[in-house]
């Protein structure tokens, strides 16, 4: 191994135990500091990295600590990090169920990058997610009016456009025509309209619409709102709809109330589909209303709403409610190729 090789993997490694660390809801202070030190050995001239090695001043770095140097230390060895090796070791299933349902899968449209509210490149998370076995993602960052998330103005977001072509051309022959989809989390405002104009919308291949504001409306105008935001021609999912934490470190949230038939009736006559959100804090929506869609031929899409790479991984979880409650992989929209995807979504 080279020693620009053994870099390599020091990051590489470094970003794995974030990796396992987020898969396996760790504290985000733990992830952050492997992704930190990945981020701080990445951005350094290789032999800069191999000198300071030598001089046993790894650890003078900005976020590079006694534990963060081993796993750097023996990556530049050429070995596995011990460490690493313990959590590979550790990750079993997530879950005993849903494995089917999963394997049917080939994308995840709904996700966060670092352009917005998320913790990591656009890249990474795409490679992350041809790891897992996706042929495409759409990426999904927050519309601007959530600051609180970070979200793209309009010259952010027609900025990320270009940087999305731009990554396309690069994976497409890395890995095998794998594609990022563009696409918005856009914000369903307080009268249903949404919080980004028709020109960019037009312009995206996926939009998911999702309330993040005034959750505890009364249930009629919260129904009216709803209904017109999956009314609108350019919304493709309805993101997260009760909007519930049910765990997790913001704390516990209630389901927004709203008439659960008269939105579900519009998501089926409009060709929006309902999201089964996997996030743990949020596995939204409720078992009993998951039924009520399928009971009202509605189609889905199983996203993981990450934020990191490692939960890309959570998938699972919606896929096990997803079976539990009837839905079939015939409608679940990205279980599609991206061809029909696409056809569909315009």
């Amino acid at each position: 191994m080279t020693d620009k090789a053994g870099v390599a993997e020091a990051v590489a490694a470094l970003r794995a135990i974030g990796y396992y660390l987020e898969r396996d809801q760790q504290p985000t202070h733990r992830v952050k500091a492997y992704r930190r030190a990945a981020d701080t050995i990445a951005a350094l001239p290789a032999a800069e990295v191999r000198a300071r090695r030598r001089a046993g001043t790894l650890t003078e770095l900005p976020g590079i600590g006694p534990k963060t140097e081993a796993v750097i230390l023996e990556a530049m060895d050429g070995a596995t990090p011990s460490y690493l090796v313990k959590l590979e070791e550790a990750a079993g299933a997530l879950t005993t169920a849903g494995k089917a349902m999963r394997a049917e899968l080939q994308a995840d449209l709904h996700l966060h990058s670092d352009w917005s509210d998320g913790g990591s490149p656009i890249e990474e998370m795409a490679r992350t997610a041809h790891r897992l076995g996706h042929k495409y993602i759409a990426l999904t960052d927050h519309s601007g009016r959530l600051t609180v998330a970070q979200g793209l103005s309009r010259e952010r977001r027609l900025q990320q456009l270009q940087v999305v072509a731009e990554l396309n051309k690069k994976l497409a022959d890395e890995l095998d025509g794998f594609t990022i989809l563009n696409g918005i989390e856009v914000d369903i405002l307080e009268d249903g309209s949404l919080d980004c104009d028709t020109e960019i919308l037009a312009r995206l291949d996926i939009v998911v619409a999702s309330v993040h504001s005034k959750l505890r409306m009364a249930a009629e105008p919260m129904t009216e709102r709803m209904v017109r935001a999956i009314a609108n021609p350019h919304v493709d999912v309805l993101g997260h709809c009760t909007g519930r934490l049910i765990t997790g470190g913001r704390g516990t949230r209630p389901e927004s109330d709203f008439d659960p038939e008269v939105v579900f009736e519009a998501c089926r006559q409009f060709g929006t589909a309902v999201e089964i959100n996997s996030r743990p804090e949020r596995l939204d929506p409720p078992k009993r209303l998951l039924s009520l869609a399928v009971e009202m031929d509605c189609v889905f899409s199983i996203d993981t709403d990450a934020h990191a790479p490692g939960q890309l991984d959570w998938q699972v979880y919606g896929c096990e409610r997803a079976e539990d409650c009837g839905v079939t992989p015939d409608r679940v929209i990205n279980t599609w190729d991206q061809d029909k995807l696409l056809e569909w979504a315009s």
